[in-house]
């Protein structure tokens, strides 16, 4: 039995020609030829290549079925005393690959060639590597010609007159008085 285990989003999975395998999802559309260049192992029947830290030379050919949703999780903070309690729950999102071929060899390039043909579908390499975190300024959208986009609140047209304090009120209100000096 040929099966490799190759590394996407962080983490193994043994791939077997034929299986589908769930993956974090990646950012190609249903349909499209995946390329899974991170192999760490390789066995064929009794010959298994160990790679160090990769196999050289060595892909996995893979087709992404669908993108699809896991299971939902609670999860639930609970302090005991200090009425600390927060629920909130996660669901997480896969892609799933049919795994067409195990090996870098021309036949499946020709495959993709002849997919490529017919139904005018691009083989998309997919390189798994992380998010950086980009700052505020470069997610502001850019401003068009002119436009003046101002971030303070317009102000009102027209303020409420002050209200009149009654008679009574104002009866209180006293001034302080000067102490004569003797």
């Amino acid at each position: 039995m040929k099966y490799a285990i190759v590394e996407s989003g962080g983490k193994q999975y043994k791939t077997v020609e034929g299986a589908t395998i769930e993956v974090d999802r990646l950012p190609v559309e249903a349909g499209a030829i995946v390329r899974l260049e991170r192999v760490l192992l390789l066995a064929d029947g009794e010959n298994v290549v160990v790679g160090t830290p990769l196999v050289k030379d060595m892909t996995v050919w893979a087709r992404a079925l669908e993108h699809v949703k896991g299971p939902k999780l609670t999860v639930f903070k609970y302090r005991p005393k200090k009425r600390i309690r927060v629920k909130t729950g996660h669901r997480q999102t896969y892609t799933r690959l049919l795994i067409e071929q195990i090996g870098g060899s021309a036949l499946i390039e020709k495959k993709v060639e002849a997919a490529v043909d017919e139904s005018a579908e691009q083989a998309v390499e997919v390189t798994v590597e992380p998010k950086a975190k980009t700052p505020a300024a470069s997610r502001a959208k850019p401003k068009a010609e002119g436009e003046t986009v101002s971030k303070a609140k317009p102000k009102a047209e027209a303020k409420a007159a002050p209200k009149a304090q009654p008679a009574s009120a104002a009866k209180k209100v006293s001034k302080p008085s000067e102490k004569k000096a003797k």
